[in-house]
């Protein structure tokens, strides 16, 4: 048996809070979960899904990423001077602060 909903009122739009919406995409990206089954339980379009994610994580969208400033006391031997040290997709990368801004840039990009 089919299922419809009636949207009634000026607007004929569902309204998804942002806590729905985090839900939804959270639910669609886990591990094992295939978007489009959770797109069909949601009742909404796939392509909405992503949508929702790209909006949703503003500090991709900007192009900047959260940076924690810390002070390494436990620096390895060997490793002298200050470094940028990265965690990106669990892949660590100590660039020296010697390194020109391009080939930092080019080395970081690499590993997107």
């Amino acid at each position: 048996m089919a299922r419809i909903e009636v949207l009634t009122g000026r607007d004929r739009r569902r309204r998804w809070s942002e806590d729905q919406k985090r839900a939804v995409v959270r639910a669609a990206f886990a591990p094992g979960a295939v978007v489009s089954d959770v797109a069909r339980r949601a009742d909404v379009h796939p392509g909405q899904i992503y949508r929702w994610r790209r909006d949703l994580d503003g500090a991709a969208a900007s192009g900047f990423a959260a940076v924690i400033v810390s002070q390494n006391e436990h620096q390895a031997p060997g490793r002298p001077g200050e470094a940028i040290e990265l965690e990106l997709s669990g892949v660590r990368l100590r660039i020296p602060i010697a390194t020109s801004p391009a080939l930092a840039a080019s080395i970081v990009g690499a590993l997107r």
